[in-house]
């Protein structure tokens, strides 16, 4: 068994709380700024005016305090080099590279947080969570699972999830991507970046103490993404859109569809019926004992194309968890640099407020935390955005393997609205306000996202065409 001074490595694998140290770090070096800068400026003061005026003073007096001065400084050295080393080693150690799209991202929550979240949702905690959120906007209606839109949902959503592990190993899995025909639709080249279980530092913490302790250590398997997804479907017309929700397996992770999102559909391509087959026994036909079955919807492939492509897109937000990434960042990333930005504001009109009194660094202390909430809901926005647009270029890649024509994407993203567009995931579903078009011109684009994400789409399959080219004209030298 692992003794003691080797599990005490396992703090490590706690980034959030690594961040708090930081964050505590800083504001004790903060405490102890002014008294070492007062001090400073005394013994400079003291120095500079026997120079200038002439001044006789002793060598002594004169080397003490240049040594003085040579302290301070190497104090101040320390406690701004302190903080910012264990805020970027946090950031650092928590980096990861997203799936399928390489994008790196800070995720600052432990693999017991992330644990805990997961066993919060799975199970009917998920369904509980997502009633809660529609209970806001009152009491919802859900339609049933032996209803024919719900099993068609359904039907499409395993579809999709089936091809999951092929993101894994597309190499192995989906090897035909370069012998493609001019009319057939596009195919994926292998991702850089196949989709892995997430790092989780716990594990490998773990297997590095069995390691010194001569055990034979192994890490546990884990899934690369859940295997099972829950699904909801709200009876409402008025609602076109969806959004994905959760993180982890068991049924933790899902989508919400809305009904009026099949009835665009069905307004689009009107529905056709079939008549089941008559499996009613000769003496119930001739005596009229039961009736026959009636006419039954049957979706055609058009439209369970548009159906898949927004259930596509959702999908992709939960094998990245984007959401886990969303809470990351709004709870403790951007939170604990506007908190460490704030207090050293307040140290550097520390002069001003203590001569006004407390109450004035109360006001700075309350305007820096209005100033951050709004910041927050900026920085969230950006977040959101991009990864919209991640999502877009992920789903394109689902759709293909699972037997769609990822091109639709492009034709159905352009006949969406932009209210569609931006604002069918829970964190926004809010109409756009003026911190959010303060986001977008951060972001260095006048552009409605819409267009971004469209231009996004088209430019990853002008990619996968690029690559196929690349590929047989290798092929055939």
């Amino acid at each position: 068994m692992c003794s003691d001074r080797y599990c005490v490595l396992k703090w490590c694998h706690k980034a959030s709380t690594a961040f708090e140290i930081a964050r505590t770090a800083s504001r004790i070096a903060l405490t102890f700024l002014p008294a070492i800068l007062i001090g400073r400026n005394r013994s400079r003061r003291i120095v500079q005016h026997a120079h200038i005026h002439g001044i006789p003073i002793s060598e002594e007096k004169r080397a003490r305090h240049m040594k003085k001065l040579k302290i301070t400084t190497r104090l101040l050295q320390i406690l701004a080099v302190i903080p910012l080393f264990l805020f970027w080693a946090t950031i650092t150690a928590s980096l990861e590279r997203t799936p399928l799209t390489g994008r790196w991202r800070t995720i600052l929550l432990s693999p017991d947080e992330e644990d805990e979240i997961a066993a919060q949702l799975a199970g009917q905690g998920w369904y509980d969570a997502i009633r809660d959120i529609l209970a806001l906007d009152g009491e919802p209606r859900f339609i049933p699972p032996s209803d024919w839109r719900y099993k068609w949902v359904q039907e499409t959503l395993l579809q999709l999830t089936q091809i999951i592990p092929v993101l894994a190993d597309e190499r192995k899995k989906a090897p035909d991507w370069v012998n493609q025909g001019p009319d057939d639709p596009p195919r994926p080249p292998p991702a850089k970046y196949p989709l892995r279980p997430r790092p989780r530092a716990a594990e490998y913490i773990h297997w590095f103490c069995s390691k010194i302790c001569d055990d034979k250590p192994a890490l546990p398997p884990r899934a690369i993404a859940p295997s099972s997804f829950s699904l909801l479907l709200v009876e409402d017309p008025n609602a076109s859109n969806a959004f994905s929700y959760g993180f982890g397996p068991d049924g933790g992770s899902g989508i919400v569809v809305y009904s009026g999102f099949l009835e665009d559909i069905f307004s689009k391509l009107p529905i056709e019926y079939y008549t089941p087959p008559d499996d009613r026994s000769w003496l119930s036909k001739f005596f009229g004992l039961s009736s026959p079955p009636p006419p039954k919807p049957n979706p055609t492939p058009e439209q369970t194309s548009e159906l898949a492509i927004l259930l596509a897109h959702e999908l992709a937000h939960l094998v990245l968890c984007h959401h886990l990434e969303t809470l990351s960042s709004a709870t403790i990333v951007v939170p604990g640099v506007l908190s460490m930005f704030a207090d050293v504001l307040r140290v550097m009109v520390f002069p001003f407020t203590m001569i006004f009194g407390p109450f004035v660094n109360d006001a700075v202390a309350q305007l820096g935390k209005i100033g951050s909430g709004e910041l927050t809901k900026m920085g969230e926005y950006c977040t959101t955005a991009n990864q919209e647009i991640e999502a877009d270029v992920v789903s394109a890649r689902i759709l293909a393997h699972a037997g769609f024509d990822a091109r639709d994407a492009i034709r159905f993203w352009e006949s969406r609205t932009q209210d569609d567009i931006e604002c069918h995931r829970v964190e926004a579903v809010k109409p756009p306000n003026s911190m959010q078009t303060v986001a977008r011109s951060i972001m260095g684009s006048t552009h409605p996202v819409n267009e971004k994400r469209i231009a996004g789409l088209r430019n990853e399959l002008d990619r996968w065409e690029a690559e196929r080219r690349a590929a047989v004209a290798h092929s055939r030298s």
